[in-house]
């Protein structure tokens, strides 16, 4: 669900409405006075995540662009079980092996 930002041109008085990506309608009912408010677009919420964090991920953006990251080695995935391996049947014993 993606949240909408509506704004009645008679009361002036801006409302959110929740509704499925993409189908949001140009205009819905105003919560007020019934009458019809249109879609506005408005700015993403970033502001609510901490000042710091954001400029740390832009920062980390801008060094990454020209001096990537280099990894060393692949991060542990924990202990993986092995699958059983069922007997090979004669027929396909002679196929390659992956």
């Amino acid at each position: 669900m993606t949240t909408y930002e509506y704004r009645c041109d008679s009361d002036g008085v801006s409302f959110v409405v929740r509704f499925p990506l993409g189908t949001a309608p140009e205009s819905v009912a105003c919560e007020r006075c019934g009458d019809q408010a249109r879609r506005v677009f408005s700015k993403p919420m970033l502001p609510r995540s901490p000042r710091r964090d954001l400029v740390a991920a832009i920062e980390h953006a801008e060094k990454t662009r020209t001096d990537p990251d280099v990894v060393t080695s692949l991060p542990s995935t924990g202990a993986r079980k092995r699958t059983p391996v069922l007997p090979l049947t004669p027929s396909l014993r002679r196929l390659p092996r992956p």
